[in-house]
């Protein structure tokens, strides 16, 4: 296992801190948090969810989203005030959405997967005004409006230093990542036009950890993330399967490399744009813009993959034939809650 440079650790260890403090504060401090447990009865959380249509009459900062067959997904209240809002979310019955997420300017600042009949989960996040949307894929209903309204309360001086570096420094270590990813998929692409089968392997097995060190930020982008990653079992009739997966069962199951150098080269196209995108967070970040990574979103990325690992990945669902997955998955998700 690479281990991490030495220069994220003083950063690790002071947002840690941050985190701590951000979660012990009051509700205008930047703090995320997840759940997940089996309800106790038909339609109600085992976390205690309240009612659709009880959160405005309660918390204002938590928002109830029950997840029905019939429906998909319905928020309420459907607008909150600006700070720091819980989502608790129920899947009462629906077979066909097991996911929630939480949309601003086309990319996901918060949601979970995995979200079987019975089961509820929360995530938190501290928003600031403006228009989200609420997605659940699968579901029969359209993307739902969301609303967000003032400005959120301004954290300590401290606190909002301490998570201001943890961000910058994660971007650099995103960066990073994304830089080391390219050259094996580059070689991998030059393998594959060779006819070199064992090579291509080799540069595949290589990329891969890489890439699942990054993927919180990588899932934030709704269309680059299936281009690059979409396993089997979740490409749409009459879409084309792109990225490392059929590229990994032409390599590893059919043990050719006829028919992947088109796949090869989106990739090294897809993952460029990646790079491209990760480095535009990094920049509005360390200038202090609207539009940097936030803790919240890096928090509750990681915690949807932690949760994700422990339920598939140590089983091989994503690298089926490869075996190259879940160590660099937890790896890359212990450097996001640390920083």
């Amino acid at each position: 296992m690479t281990l991490r440079p030495a220069r994220l650790w003083p950063a690790v260890l002071l947002t840690t801190g941050a985190l701590a403090l951000a979660g012990c504060g009051s509700s205008d401090q930047a703090a995320s948090s997840s759940s997940s447990s089996r309800a106790t009865t038909s339609g109600s959380a085992a976390s205690g969810a309240a009612a659709p249509g009880s959160a405005a009459a309660g918390d204002p900062g938590q928002v109830t989203i029950t997840v029905t067959e019939a429906n998909g997904c319905e928020a309420s209240p459907d607008t909150v005030p600006a700070g720091q809002v819980t989502f608790v979310i129920t899947n009462v019955d629906a077979l066909s959405v097991t996911e929630v997420e939480l949309v601003s300017d086309q990319r996901i600042v918060g949601e979970r997967e995995n979200l079987a009949p019975g089961f509820d989960s929360t995530f938190s996040a501290r928003l600031d005004g403006g228009s989200y949307q609420v997605f659940c894929p699968g579901a029969a209903t359209e993307p739902q409006p969301f609303t967000v309204t003032g400005e959120a309360a301004a954290q300590s001086a401290d606190l909002t230093a301490l998570l201001n570096q943890a961000t910058i420094d994660y971007g650099t270590y995103v960066d990073d990542q994304i830089s080391f990813l390219l050259p094996p998929v580059q070689e991998m692409a030059a393998a594959i036009k060779a006819g070199d089968l064992a090579a291509a392997q080799a540069a595949y097995i290589k990329a891969r950890p890489f890439y699942e060190r990054i993927e919180p930020v990588a899932e934030s982008f709704p269309d680059l993330d299936p281009a690059i990653d979409l396993r089997a079992g979740d490409v749409e009739a009459g879409t084309t399967w792109t990225g490392f997966h059929p590229i990994e069962q032409g390599l590893f199951e059919k043990q050719s490399t006829d028919g992947l150098s088109e796949l090869a080269d989106q990739l090294i196209v897809d993952v460029g744009s990646l790079q491209t995108e990760a480095a535009k967070l990094s920049a509005a970040t360390t200038a202090g813009q609207a539009g940097g990574y936030q803790a919240f979103e890096i928090a509750n990325g990681s915690a949807t993959l932690l949760d994700e690992v422990l339920a598939s990945k140590t089983t091989g669902e994503e690298e089926a034939t490869s075996a190259a997955d879940a160590v660099a998955q937890a790896e890359g998700r212990t450097v996001a809650v640390e920083e």
